[in-house]
């Protein structure tokens, strides 16, 4: 692969990325590696990452520079200083690394003995860096790239000149802990973007700037949607009116859907003894994300984190027979789990969340079909919500795992078997299953497409043992069941917030809060908007009137705002005929029509879980 000007940027060395000019004496193959080259982009924001530090240090003596990963979307690093940074230094920062790259400065790796680098670093006061050799650094010699008067401790690649790094932007700076720790140094991490060319830059800022107007938590507060509130708590979620609406048509839809797949609901309690956390292993493997427990009557009892534990106990609270399974239990329960602070993140991170959560409790021989009705299932849920775009992985066997290794191979052969059988195209995610057993994970991507983890579908024989689970099979003899865990949703918190960035806040009519306002024009004609609206709520359709004394203007411009989906407007003349204008939100006007035809067509709409569309006269 080359690019215009015909200059690598890096090589790959025996299938290893390195620098451009590695040593290829004794390489059975290598290749130059070009800028336009997905493998460039990573080693473009570490380099990247590196000019932000060089430039920081430049600016302000005495400022410690931590670490400097590139990541998903772009780049951060963390620096140690005695002032957070302003705007105004962002500004600063960004002039001096467009005169760095301008200067062309090479990047050179270097290897040094340890105790050579120990002093060097110690030498410009970077103790952070002292500290990560000793933390990091195993054996006696050390990496470190150089540019111009700047050093840092990094094993690379890097690019082979600051004059590749012209395309970048620093976008935000936020506090941090030193190595994720809170009771470490506080940081002030700077994040930024870059590219290899000016149109690619470009095209990512626009992104981001639709992002951030579909960005849930502004929707959220602009539309009324939810709160999270110092009152009660961080990650804590208030659904407000609006939002508790769509939560419900979510729900309802989400319950129906599993009754007429023979499904079973269940309610479970938020807390539990102590002792049930310790069977299922969660004190063991969880205890970190658990809330501290409470004691009453002498017993400790804990926040739930799961909600499988109940329906592990569900299934052991009488004698189980073969003649039963499968049993397909599902439950919307509420979970608690300690996310630090520094991850909260709107509805995306919380710390109480509702988990739409199902067990399915099988014999072997039902595995493979069992997890094929589950992928039809959530697939076809995930569609109507709008969601057609997939990304789907399977997890296999990590290197710390329980239980026997030939269960684990069933496990798995039946996940992937179910997979190829549906017609599913999947990608093998070697050791990412959790310690319990193999799992699908399916990813949506939104309308800016950005990957979503939504359902996971994962095969358990480790808790039916933890419980001792039983039941007598066909022959008379006592088996244990095979537990499959499936979240379709996530959480609803989660998936609501992905709802909000994906439709943008204006929903389908089905989901829309508000389904339609009526706007009477003058006050003489709010008794037939009255009766307007009574017949819509009579249809099942959710309206309001709006009576207030702004003008149609001002009322049509809230109604937009508000992206409510269908917009009734009433006159003089409309009250004379019977009939009522009929704005669509971002369609506009679509003229008159009888109020049965436009009952019609947002019922259809509704039935049809679409969005608002013209009415066809």
């Amino acid at each position: 692969m080359s690019n215009k000007d015909g200059k690598p940027v890096l090589m790959r060395v025996n299938g290893e990325l390195t620098d451009l000019g590695a040593a290829t004496v004794e390489a059975d193959q290598f290749e130059f590696v070009f800028p336009e080259h997905p493998d460039a982009l990573n080693v473009f924001r570490h380099s990247c990452a590196h000019l932000l530090a060089h430039a920081v240090v430049e600016l302000f003596p005495g400022v410690q520079y931590g670490v400097g990963p590139a990541v998903e979307n772009g780049f951060y690093y963390d620096f140690l200083t005695e002032k957070p940074f302003t705007p105004e230094d962002l500004e600063k920062i960004a002039r001096r690394m467009a005169h760095l790259a301008k200067q062309n400065l090479p990047i050179k790796r270097e290897i040094l003995p340890r105790q050579d680098a120990l002093e060097l670093f110690s030498r410009k006061g970077q103790f952070l860096k002292v500290e990560l050799i000793h933390e990091k650094v195993e054996g006696e010699s050390v990496t470190v790239y150089r540019q111009g008067d700047f050093t840092d401790l990094c094993r690379g690649p890097h690019l082979p000149s600051t004059g590749l790094l012209k395309h970048f932007k620093l976008l935000s700076v936020a506090a941090a802990y030193w190595k994720g720790d809170e009771a470490s140094h506080s940081m002030q991490r700077i994040y930024g973007v870059v590219f290899p060319t000016r149109e690619q830059l470009d095209d990512h800022l626009g992104f981001l700037r639709e992002a951030k107007e579909r960005d849930h938590r502004k929707l959220g507060r602009d539309l009324d949607l939810f709160s999270i509130q110092n009152e009660i708590g961080a990650g804590l979620v208030l659904w407000h009116p609006r939002g508790a609406m769509i939560r419900y048509e979510v729900e309802k839809y989400w319950r129906e859907e599993h009754l007429r797949s023979g499904y079973e609901l269940l309610y479970t309690p938020h807390i539990a003894r102590g002792e049930l956390w310790e069977t299922s292993g969660h004190k063991g493997f969880y205890s970190e994300n658990m809330f501290t427990p409470i004691e009453f009557d002498h017993t400790e009892y804990q926040l739930k984190p799961m909600n499988c534990p109940f329906h592990l106990v569900v299934f052991k609270s009488r004698t189980r027979s073969w003649r039963e399974l499968p049993l397909r239990w599902a439950e919307l329960g509420t979970v608690y789990r300690y996310e630090r602070s520094g991850v909260l993140h709107g509805l995306l991170r919380v710390r109480g969340f509702t988990q739409d959560d199902a067990h399915i409790f099988c014999t072997r021989d039902q595995i493979l079909e069992e997890v094929k009705e589950l992928i039809r299932f959530s697939l076809n849920i995930l569609k109507t919500f709008g969601f057609v775009e997939l990304d789907v992985f399977l997890s296999t066997r990590p290197e710390n795992f329980v239980g026997d290794p030939e269960e684990w191979d069933l496990a798995t052969n039946a996940l992937e078997r179910a997979l190829k059988e549906s017609g599913v195209a999947f990608t093998v995610d070697p050791g990412e299953g959790v310690f319990y057993g193999p799992k699908i994970d399916i990813k949506v991507k939104d309308v800016l497409n950005r990957s979503w983890q939504c359902s996971t579908i994962q095969v358990d024989f480790n808790m039916p043992r933890r419980f001792d689970l039983r039941y007598t099979n066909e022959i008379g003899d006592i088996e244990r069941p095979i537990m499959i865990h499936r979240a379709l949703l996530g959480s609803l918190e989660r998936f609501f917030g992905i709802l909000i960035e994906h439709y943008g806040g204006y929903f389908p009519v089905w989901l829309a809060p508000v389904q339609a306002v009526v706007i009477p024009i003058n006050d003489r004609n709010a008794a037939y908007a009255g009766q307007v609206r009574n017949n819509l709520n009579q249809k099942g359709i959710r309206a309001r009137l709006d009576s207030r004394s702004e003008g149609m203007g001002r009322k049509i411009r809230d109604a937009e705002m508000e992206k409510i989906p269908y917009i009734l407007i009433l006159g003089d003349e409309e009250e004379k005929n019977q009939d009522i204008s009929l704005r669509i939100h971002r369609s506009g006007d679509q003229g008159k029509m009888a109020l049965e035809e436009l009952v019609h067509s947002i019922l259809k709409a509704i039935e049809e879980k679409t969005f608002a569309k013209k009415v066809q006269h």
